[in-house]
């Protein structure tokens, strides 16, 4: 007797179903009668991941005040921790960092960043190879500071292009500006754009750059499904991946080509203004003498470099983005900011053409404020990197199994009215009291964890720190800010889910130069 399509359908559908809740329960554990945290309700196969929705942070924040801060939930097939308190925090991040430090490995990570990055890693050695290698050689003080000629030059263009436009699109101009640095950073003074021929090569590179961070932040129905792999491919997801992959690698194999055809021959005195791609190479030429041969090879040095891209310029411009609309909200904010920088630029600088600049930012207490408020109410990355556990573990007094997701909602916890007074408001004169000198942004306050903490916090807090701040100052130094004649009054502060989550609509702003008296 033949079946018809639809009774075939329907039968793998319901194989799939019991197998899914033979298996559930093994997978979800507690039948050893330890404690495990609290789940709300799933779908069948998909779990929790359909009621995500388009801003997850929001949803599971929302799940949480229903079941508490920890809870265990399904996305698919995988199992995942989700921690919503400073306390939960801190247990993961510090307590027991070391037996969350790992990550799980993500498909589109793996396929973008070669699967051999920092961020992104399973822990192990090639990881602990990499985090040196960025905290000492990439990332130090001494070479942050050796950017800062950079910083300066790429802040004044941007402010040259408001100058010359008024009515501006700030979130293009602020993208451009990260773009500038980080690119500098990595590349060298002639930045990116030197290495992709044609007259339109920079535009094409800053849309492939633009593909990767947008790939990047993609969750793959994959991961969590697998036997639903298929939808991505239908939905052009793996070939738009292999394509980026294949473009990206063929631009940093020019760089590093270039770079070390410039080389040959040239004099290694520690020269402090060297750029990320030339200090990767002296690593990968020291460790190679050291033990015989390449450990830190080519594939190792363009994984860092994506890297310090996705991370420098995504949540960079995001969080300059979200301070300026914050401000343009909050005018009496405004001007106070604007105050304090004018009055310290001024006692600075008698006469003469008067700027921010590097020197100004450690007097500018309320800047600081700003920039950690900021981070608070709009984290740039509210759903910090998934950690998975490396054993059998606890958290809060929930058994969390080996080889468990772990999420922290960084965006949740910043904003627990049980540890923030106004935790809904853009209030910059709370963190007044607190020390904001160089490590500002990088305390041991789990209430605030925007770079995460313990062994996978961001090591490039340095990096971003004054590229934000100078900006920032700039910005208000030289311009008064206003929103557009006809528009509405408020802007609207809706989001947009991405590698960071950012504000949904372009920052467009009227730029008006500020008169000294």
């Amino acid at each position: 007797m033949d079946v018809s399509p639809f009774l075939a359908l329907l039968l793998v559908a319901l194989l799939s179903l019991l197998l899914f809740l033979s298996t559930g329960r093994k997978t979800l554990g507690g039948g050893d009668g330890r404690r495990v945290p609290p789940s709300p309700p799933g779908l069948p196969l998909l779990g929790h991941l359909p009621l995500l929705g388009p801003l997850p942070h929001r949803k599971l924040w929302a799940m949480a005040q229903a079941h508490g801060p920890v809870m265990l939930l399904r996305f698919g097939r995988v199992p995942t921790v989700v921690a919503s308190s400073a306390a939960a925090a801190q247990e993961v991040m510090k307590t027991h960092d070391l037996a969350y430090a790992s990550r799980p490995r993500v498909r589109m990570a793996e396929r973008l960043v070669y699967g051999r990055d920092v961020a992104f890693v399973p822990y192990g050695e090639h990881w602990r190879q990499g985090r040196r290698v960025c905290v000492l050689h990439l990332l130090s003080q001494r070479r942050v500071s050796s950017f800062r000629h950079a910083r300066e030059q790429e802040v004044a263009a941007m402010l040259a292009r408001v100058r010359r436009d008024g009515a501006v699109n700030l979130t293009a101009q602020i993208i451009s500006y990260t773009n500038g640095i980080i690119s500098r950073a990595a590349f060298g003074d002639k930045g990116r754009s030197y290495y992709y021929d044609g007259p339109d090569g920079g535009e094409k590179l800053t849309k492939l750059f633009a593909d990767f961070e947008g790939l990047l932040g993609t969750v793959a129905m994959g991961d969590f499904v697998p036997w639903l792999a298929w939808v991505d491919a239908l939905m052009g997801l793996d070939a738009k991946a292999t394509r980026t992959s294949a473009e990206m690698d063929a631009f940093l194999e020019r760089v590093i080509a270039d770079h070390r055809q410039r080389r040959r021959g040239a004099h290694r005195d520690g020269d402090d203004h060297r750029d990320f791609v030339d200090v990767l190479l002296d690593v990968n030429e020291d460790e190679a003498d050291a033990a015989g041969g390449a450990k830190f090879d080519d594939v190792a040095i363009k994984a860092i470099i994506l890297d310090m891209f996705a991370a420098a310029t995504d949540t960079t411009y995001t969080t300059l983005v979200w301070a300026m609309a914050e401000l343009i909200n909050h005018p009496h904010e405004m001007r106070k900011v604007q105050d304090e920088i004018r009055a310290a630029v001024a006692v600075a600088v008698a006469g003469g053409d008067r700027f921010v600049t590097e020197d100004h930012l450690q007097k500018l207490r309320y800047l600081r404020c700003v920039i950690k408020e900021t981070l608070r109410l709009r984290t740039p990355v509210p759903l910090l990197l998934p950690r998975e556990t490396t054993v059998d573990t606890e958290l809060l007094g929930y058994h969390v199994p080996a080889r468990t997701r772990v999420i922290v909602n960084a965006w949740a916890i910043a904003r627990d009215p049980a540890t923030w007074d106004r935790a809904d408001e853009f209030v910059p004169e709370r963190f007044a009291g607190d020390d904001l000198t160089a490590d500002y942004l990088l305390g041991q306050d789990f209430r605030f964890v925007p770079f995460g903490a313990g062994r996978r916090g961001c090591p490039g807090v340095g990096f971003s720190v004054p590229v934000m701040e100078l900006a920032l100052a700039s910005l208000l130094y030289h311009f008064d800010w206003e929103l557009p004649a006809g528009g509405p009054s408020k802007l609207e502060m809706d989001e947009l889910n991405g590698l960071s989550v950012r504000l949904k609509a372009n920052l467009c702003l009227v730029a008006k130069p500020w008169c000294r008296q």
